[in-house]
């Protein structure tokens, strides 16, 4: 697990992709930082090493073998328990596997706000009702959905603002062929006034 404090009143919890703590979570986790957060990202995989981009797909079966969303929404929790009452404020941060792990977070009275990146998996769990304010960022295409038809259910859930970014799948990721500068950024700014709001 990273843990990075700041001695600040506001803590906010990232969710790693299924590749598990790579260069991206650490260096999200230490920008976050920089803004004064106290930031945790609890390693979700049964392994200590991250997997690398070009083994994604025995990442995949990893995560949904070896770990799943409800699993990793329990480890989220257990987590979010224990620091609960250190902090005025906690957001909970998830990219892509993770951010559907936020997602499911969302329900919970401990979680005072949701941010997800890319949550393509967010479509199987519709029926979660948030009980917090939740910004959700998706690229213009994805490999198994069409974004545009989630996005207008997704806003017409109370609490929820989702936005379509240019981009695909991985445009915040400066270590991913999809990264996307311009989209990155937007992302962040808006992320950061969500954060201020929280």
């Amino acid at each position: 697990m990273i843990r990075i404090k700041k001695d600040s009143d506001h803590a906010i919890i990232v969710v790693h992709e299924i590749y598990g703590i790579n260069k991206h979570m650490e260096y999200v986790c230490k920008s976050l930082s920089k803004y004064g957060f106290d930031v945790f990202c609890p390693n979700l995989l049964t392994r200590s090493t991250p997997f690398d981009y070009l083994q994604e797909e025995d990442a995949y079966l990893n995560f949904m073998e070896n770990v799943g969303f409800e699993n990793a929404a329990v480890t989220v929790k257990r987590l979010l328990t224990n620091i609960r009452d250190d902090y005025k404020k906690i957001v909970v941060v998830g990219f892509s596997a993770g951010a559907t792990v936020a997602w499911l977070c969302s329900e919970e009275r401990l979680v005072d706000g949701v941010i997800g990146y890319y949550g393509s998996r967010i479509r199987s769990y519709m029926e979660t009702s948030p009980r917090c304010p939740v910004l959700l960022f998706f690229p213009q295409e994805e490999k198994s959905f069409h974004v545009d038809e989630l996005l207008p259910a997704l806003n017409n859930i109370n609490n929820v603002e989702a936005h379509q970014m240019s981009g695909h799948h991985g445009f915040s990721d400066p270590y991913s062929p999809h990264y996307n500068e311009d989209s990155a950024n937007r992302a962040l700014n808006r992320m950061l006034v969500f954060l201020r709001e929280k």
